[in-house]
């Protein structure tokens, strides 16, 4: 099922949750929300739930405008992120529940209820667990409950929120696998909120990286990673290394004069320069940076420099040559990116 967003726009009192947020996700995507808290994920997740309401924009699902159309009709499945079971219910009666609540003239007959409980629980691999309650099965058991209840009305859209973040990492790591394999079966379009870089980049088809009510870029995993739009989202994912430096004609200047210029694409005037420790060229040549400190680790060779007082740890393969602690080397920062000083709002964690 197809899911459109047309400049969506969602305020509390005097704070923008959401701020102009449009985008679309094809049928059959598994999408990820990622951005660090208050970014507006949970909200835009909620607001394609129903359960709030936005101030202005489109919502269509399967070019149905949902607008108008109360939760409980919509027919997407919701899980949350700390399961929202019903303690008093066993397994079976939870993943009934959506069934059980509907209409007379709308639900299902017990036969068949019972059924698609019993399909449900085969499809999550715990068949045994059916007469158990919430409180005597594990986190990791209690995610699949949640999961299977929400799968269970036979939904056209299903939104995950933070799904893994109550689970240890192990669980976590099995589980995510686990659920894109299940997603890539059943063929459902799929959004999910998540803080976690790794979870997003390993299962998503497409992230969605989304700042102070917007969404600041919208690629795949390996494109946001090797081609940021901003220098948020270039910080946000992966370690970067940031330096000052101002653009006039088409290069980048470093105060130090003995740093080579980069060609960039920016605008003139002051910017600034990031870049991840594995793009840093090392040259033999004397320079203006002064190494501090060297370790091995694997097969990576761990480089931690000083430049104008700039702390740089950069990354070589192992098998490059050492060099000496207190040597002056020189760098070369021609693959960083550019972004002019004016767009930057600071490292996404302030």
């Amino acid at each position: 099922m197809t899911v459109e967003l047309r400049a969506l726009r969602k305020s509390f009192r005097n704070v923008v949750a959401l701020d102009d947020i449009s985008l679309t996700v094809p049928d059959g995507e598994l999408l990820a929300l990622l951005g660090p808290s208050g970014s507006g994920k949970t909200t835009l997740l909620r607001v394609l739930a129903g359960l709030e309401f936005v101030d202005s924009g489109e919502i269509l699902v399967g070019g149905q405008d949902m607008r108008a159309v109360p939760a409980r009709e919509r027919r997407i499945g919701f899980v949350f992120q700390h399961y929202a079971l019903f303690r008093h219910m066993t397994v079976a009666r939870n993943i009934s529940f959506g069934l059980d609540v509907r209409p007379r003239t709308n639900r299902p007959s017990q036969a068949e209820i019972n059924r698609r409980v019993e399909e449900l629980l085969e499809l999550m691999g715990i068949p045994e667990l059916a007469a158990r309650y919430p409180h005597q099965i594990s986190g990791g058991q209690r995610q699949r409950v949640a999961l299977a209840r929400a799968l269970a009305i036979d939904p056209s859209l299903l939104l995950l929120d933070e799904p893994f973040g109550a689970l240890d990492a192990k669980v976590r790591r099995n589980l995510r696998r686990w659920l894109r394999e299940l997603h890539d079966r059943m063929g459902l379009t799929t959004i999910f909120v998540t803080h976690d870089q790794d979870e997003a980049m390993e299962m998503a088809d497409r992230v969605a990286l989304m700042q102070s009510g917007r969404i600041e870029q919208v690629a795949g995993p390996e494109q946001l990673y090797a081609a940021p739009a901003s220098a948020f989202v270039h910080e946000f994912l992966g370690e970067s290394i940031r330096l000052d430096c101002t653009v006039r004609d088409g290069l980048a200047y470093f105060p130090n004069p003995a740093v080579p210029t980069v060609p960039t694409n920016c605008r003139s005037g002051s910017a600034i320069a990031l870049i991840r420790p594995h793009e840093i060229a090392l040259t033999a040549e004397t320079g203006p940076a002064e190494v501090v400190a060297v370790y091995i680790a694997g097969p990576l060779m761990h480089i931690r420099l000083v430049l104008d007082g700039h702390v740089i740890d950069a990354i070589q393969p192992a098998q490059n040559d050492r060099p000496r602690v207190g040597s002056a080397v020189a760098v070369n920062l021609s693959s960083a990116r550019i972004y002019p000083i004016e767009a930057d709002t600071g490292p996404p964690w302030l």
